[in-house]
């Protein structure tokens, strides 16, 4: 019988560990610092959201040149993330997470001051930059610094993206509606606030601790030679394309001036949030992670579906964009926690391979959601996305054996 992959994650039950870790709260102030600073990085996401329309408008270009917003920042973050661990490894955990907010305020303050639409989608993409520096390094510096195990630590970084992609549609709806400058210039305020909550609040003895071996360039492919990262990777690059069909596209459907796309986007991230931290890990102890995960893809295709038939009723587009937070929510967790599980590799590396396959399906589908709206019909992106998540179930079903042990990781060595 061939041997199980060993896990890189802890390989107790959630409820050995809610025994033995009575509180996920008591972290080390290290953890809290990378939590605030998601949370403010997660934000930048959200708070771009509600102005997609009044950009288009503003700087008179079309839903596929904004939708390139997305392209671009993805792009440039798959592409980066391929690098993440080789400079981690030797700047550090600490001084690679502040480098990133650094980038992150640099070039979103430069997109607020920018006039152009082919200006500011190039700056997007050093944004992306930023971004990739941050996501990889803050996943596995939380993981790594916690002290109540990775499947806390994964909910308590789920927890923190939640929080910032809930809050900052509201944000960006409330500063969109003085201008649309003015959600670049938030992000890049708020970074300036992570960026000295990290650099006072997370130790540099803590971080000198976390990473020890250099890595290269090559690692992030390395680790592709495990099948169950591949599938995840893969597999997370279809779903991706369904969700950010809907978070760049929906915006010009719905019909709502930028405080009306900030509500309904809050209340997406609001059931996204909680769904991550509270709903997914009960799943994944009653059902498994792969059954969850499975469902919650089958549902969020029946939700683009749905959006895809009745793309001109309002209420029901409203309603779909919201109810896809609590399946997204849950979803993310499930998979992250699956990509953990998944190998015997360092968790950035994992990570990063992992995020640079996602993120492919996040830069090709903004763009090519708005070019099918101008050559079809608004329906057709909807339904689109729809296949490619249900693409995903079925490669994750066809490669169930590759994947199957990190169930099998709760239950025993």
């Amino acid at each position: 019988m061939a041997t199980k992959p060993q896990s890189v994650a802890s390989t107790q039950t959630p409820t050995e560990l809610m025994l033995e870790n009575p509180s996920m709260l008591k972290q080390p102030r290290a953890v809290w610092a990378v939590f605030f600073a998601c949370i403010i990085a997660f934000m930048g996401l959200g708070l771009v959201d509600p102005i997609l329309p009044a950009i288009a408008s503003q700087l008179h270009a079309s839903q596929s040149q904004v939708s390139l917003l997305f392209t671009s920042y993805n792009a440039v973050m798959a592409v980066a993330m391929l690098i993440t661990g080789m400079i981690s490894s030797r700047l550090g955990i600490k001084w690679t997470l502040v480098s990133g907010i650094v980038i992150i305020a640099v070039f979103s303050a430069l997109g607020g001051l920018s006039s152009g639409i082919w200006t500011l989608i190039g700056l997007r993409g050093g944004w992306g930059l930023g971004n990739a520096l941050f996501v990889a390094t803050a996943l596995a510096a939380i993981v790594s610094l916690s002290k109540s195990g990775t499947a806390k630590a994964i909910i308590l970084y789920e927890a923190a993206i939640g929080l910032g992609i809930s809050v900052g549609p509201l944000l960006g709806g409330w500063l969109g509606a003085m201008s649309w400058r003015g959600p670049f210039l938030g992000v890049a305020a708020l970074m300036v606030v992570a960026f000295f909550g990290l650099f006072f609040l997370m130790p540099k003895t803590e971080n000198q601790n976390v990473e020890q071996a250099k890595t290269s360039l090559l690692d992030p492919f390395r680790v592709l030679k495990y099948r169950s990262l591949l599938v995840f990777g893969i597999a997370a690059a279809l779903y991706n394309f369904g969700f950010f069909t809907l978070l760049a596209y929906a915006p010009f459907v719905m019909g709502l001036d930028e405080h009306g796309l900030g509500f309904v986007f809050l209340g997406w991230g609001i059931l996204l949030a909680t769904t991550s931290v509270f709903m997914a890990p009960k799943l994944q102890e009653w059902f498994g992670t792969l059954k969850s995960m499975c469902t919650m893809l089958i549902l969020f295709a029946l939700v683009l579906l749905a959006m895809g038939i009745w793309t001109s009723t309002q209420w029901v587009v409203i309603t779909c964009v919201i109810v896809a937070g609590a399946l997204l929510g849950n979803n993310n967790t499930l998979i992250t926690t699956a990509v953990m599980n998944s190998a015997p590799v360092e968790r950035s590396t994992a990570s990063a391979a992992y995020s640079f396959l996602r993120f492919i399906g996040g830069a090709i589908a903004p763009y090519f959601a708005g070019k099918m709206a101008e050559i079809f019909n608004p329906s057709v992106p909807f339904i689109v996305g729809a296949g490619f998540v249900l693409l995903s179930v079925l490669f994750i079903w066809f490669n169930s054996r590759h994947i199957s042990h990190v169930d099998d990781v709760k239950s025993g060595h």
